[in-house]
């Protein structure tokens, strides 16, 4: 049977830029191995199949998958996701911006469209679980020779390594500046020493000295355990983020927000706007969003398995 798809590129306003992410709009009747085989055929970090919802509140339901394993939560196919279906019609925009919600293996996810004169410009998920903090990380020399540096490379200061999750675990690893954040290269047998059975088996990696002026941090993310070598663009850490950085804020209540370059060291230039709500210092939300792009559409012949 035929299934029709389309691209996008995630977390950027150009094409060629961001993370790409491939969308199979109508997926009723795919069993999970075709899934899975389709997502391996096209080899990008995340493939989303999109079905009717299960709930009377749920807009639709995503499936996502990397070429590795199905996830149930990854941000740039939500963010992305949402974009595609309402650029192409499939969900029909209610204004300036447009409430959907995504039932996801983590639960239902909100997500904003934000539009100008009808066509979508902006999309925003909105965390469906609350930051999870994971045990002690393992010690700082382990982790500096996983990433092929020295231990002094690696902060320990008000920034230092700790595991993370709303949804997905991610262990954060701040880096002295983005000289040595663009050096680093993951050592996969120090890895399997080191995080293979750790809580938190990915790897985002990050400098509070990012490149463009309005931008807070720059970004690396390393995921071996699901099949990918270096993410452009991980929405799922970025939200994951807001949660190690919101517990480091003084500020007891109010909005945090923060911008993210991610991606440049691979080409791939994306920007991530992450979003931390405090009361009585406790975080209460957290919301991760950007620009996508339409890249090309087409059909897939997807045999019966």
């Amino acid at each position: 049977m035929r299934y029709r798809f389309y691209t996008a590129d995630v977390f950027t306003d150009r094409i060629f830029g961001g993370n790409p992410l491939a969308v199979f709009p109508n997926a009723a009747g795919l069993s999970t191995e075709q899934m899975q085989r389709v997502t391996r055929e096209f080899n990008l970090s995340e493939t989303v199949f999109v079905l009717p919802p299960e709930t009377t509140s749920g807009t639709r339901r995503l499936r996502i998958f990397t070429p590795a394993k199905e996830l149930p939560f990854a941000g740039h196919p939500t963010v992305g996701t949402a974009y595609v279906l309402a650029a192409i019609g499939e969900i029909p925009l209610t204004g300036e911006t447009t409430e959907i919600v995504f039932e996801e293996g983590v639960g239902p996810v909100p997500v904003t469209l934000v539009a100008t004169a009808g066509t979508v410009n902006f999309s925003q998920l909105a965390a469906a679980k609350l930051p999870e903090f994971g045990p002690e990380p393992p010690p700082l020399e382990s982790i500096a020779a996983m990433l092929s540096l020295e231990p002094a490379e690696v902060r320990a200061d008000v920034f230092a390594p700790q595991a993370v999750s709303c949804g997905l675990p991610f262990l954060f690893v701040p880096l002295r500046d983005r000289a040595t954040l663009a050096k680093a290269s993951l050592n996969f047998a120090q890895w399997q020493a080191t995080l293979a059975n750790y809580w938190a088996t990915e790897i985002y990696l990050f400098a509070a000295t990012p490149e463009l002026p309005e931008v807070d941090f720059r970004a690396r993310m390393f995921a071996p355990a699901i099949g990918i070598a270096e993410d452009p663009a991980t929405g799922s850490a970025a939200t994951a983020f807001a949660g190690y950085l919101g517990s480091r804020e003084a500020q007891e209540t109010g909005c945090l927000q923060w911008c993210v370059e991610q991606g440049v060291e691979m080409g791939r230039p994306s920007l991530l706007q992450v979003e931390a709500d405090k009361q009585a210092g406790e975080i209460v939300a957290i919301r991760v969003g950007g620009q996508s792009v339409l890249v090309s559409q087409g059909e897939m012949e997807i045999p019966a398995l």
